[in-house]
């Protein structure tokens, strides 16, 4: 069972600006990870789906979350069909993260009232992700589409929540564009999290990206 409610992700979502993306079969290497981006304010971290036994590794860090990290939001992305979300969501996950728009993982997500965020890349698909029930729609590629593309749903549906993912970095720039644009949070991964910072065992360093990027989004945010 989850240990957040659907409202109190998609708040936490808007309040911090920031869901880390990371994926690693190595068990003690993701407390490690998940122990950095708590300790530089991250409260959400989606664990993709993509390596085999992912969800037992998913399991195992869920727990040690819920025994030491109590505040962070553990959810899951790279979902394409129903049987992984219902599988991740016995598992605990507080919301799921899906590259495409399918009803029957919101069916799934909305019979236990889970935050579900469906990748989406056209208004038509938006506005079909928001008739099934999902609170905040993700947007991707975001690096194609674009701040662009999210200043443009805006403006006829100013009521839309957005997360875009690919194409989002800890930049100044980058981040201002999208939160003018209006974006409620965004997804990072391999720019905030990096294949270095893993391969060095640098976790201080993460936990201060984690700290910079997010006190530079309420600083965004703040402007607007």
């Amino acid at each position: 069972m989850s240990r957040f409610t659907r409202i109190e992700v998609a708040s936490v979502m808007a309040s911090t600006g920031l869901v880390p993306l990371f994926y690693h079969p190595d068990v003690e290497l993701g407390k490690k990870v998940l122990k950095a981006c708590y300790d530089g304010g991250a409260r959400l971290l989606e664990f993709t789906n993509r390596g085999d036994y992912a969800h037992e590794v998913f399991a195992a860090l869920n727990k040690y979350a819920a025994e030491e990290l109590p505040e962070m939001i553990m959810g899951v992305g790279s979902v394409t069909d129903a049987g992984a979300a219902s599988l991740y969501m016995q598992l605990g996950a507080n919301f799921v993260v899906t590259p495409v728009l399918r009803e029957d993982i919101a069916f799934a997500c909305n019979r236990k009232k889970i935050l579900w965020s469906p990748g989406c890349m056209s208004l038509t698909e938006i506005a079909r992700a928001e008739e099934l029930g999902a609170e905040v729609v993700k947007i991707f590629p975001g690096g194609q589409l674009g701040p662009g593309f999210v200043k443009a749903i805006k403006g006829p549906c100013p009521w839309t929540s957005i997360m875009p993912t690919g194409g989002v970095s800890p930049t100044e720039e980058n981040l201002t564009a999208w939160f003018e644009a209006g974006v409620t949070c965004v997804g990072m991964g391999s720019k905030l999290i990096s294949k270095e910072v893993l391969k060095n065992n640098d976790f201080d360093s993460l936990k201060e990206k984690v700290q910079f990027t997010i006190q530079l989004i309420a600083s965004i945010k703040s402007k607007n």
